[in-house]
């Protein structure tokens, strides 16, 4: 049997997700972070995008964090997000409609015009409609 490390995936909404796991995939900031058991401790901030679980036994799943922290411990590894979906539940369209208005936003500016708050939004966007994408090729989901 592989080795585990305890998992938490918490919210502002509450904990999301709670066991072990094999592996933990996040996007980090400076790219992908493969946190498996053993791995050194970490303290780092995470961009939007997806976290992908293998669980203990190799199953995989797969969620969507609009951003956070991941903090390694040597028993265990924690996510701690902004909000955080899981992957099934995004929805494809809904992420492409998000994109196609945070353009428009950007390129529509008024006079109270927030470009920071418009480029978030578009990132947020984007972010989730990678996740879908994503999951769709690798797991045929």
């Amino acid at each position: 049997m592989a080795m585990t490390v305890h998992c938490d995936i918490v919210s502002a909404e509450g904990e999301i997700f709670s066991g072990l796991v094999e592996m933990v995939v996040a996007h980090g900031n400076l790219g992908d972070l493969g946190i498996a058991p053993g791995h050194a401790p970490l303290i780092t901030n995470l961009k939007p995008g997806p976290i992908t679980l293998t669980k203990q036994g190799g199953e995989r799943e797969v969620f969507y964090i609009s951003g956070g922290f991941l903090e390694v411990q040597p028993s265990m590894v924690k996510v701690l997000a902004d909000t955080v979906q899981r992957a099934a539940d995004l929805d494809e369209a809904s992420a492409q409609n998000a994109v196609k208005e945070a353009e428009k936003a950007l390129h529509e500016k008024g006079a109270d015009f927030d470009y920071s708050a418009a480029s978030a939004r578009l990132a947020e966007a984007a972010a989730q409609l990678r996740t879908v994408q994503q999951i769709r090729r690798k797991f045929g989901g």
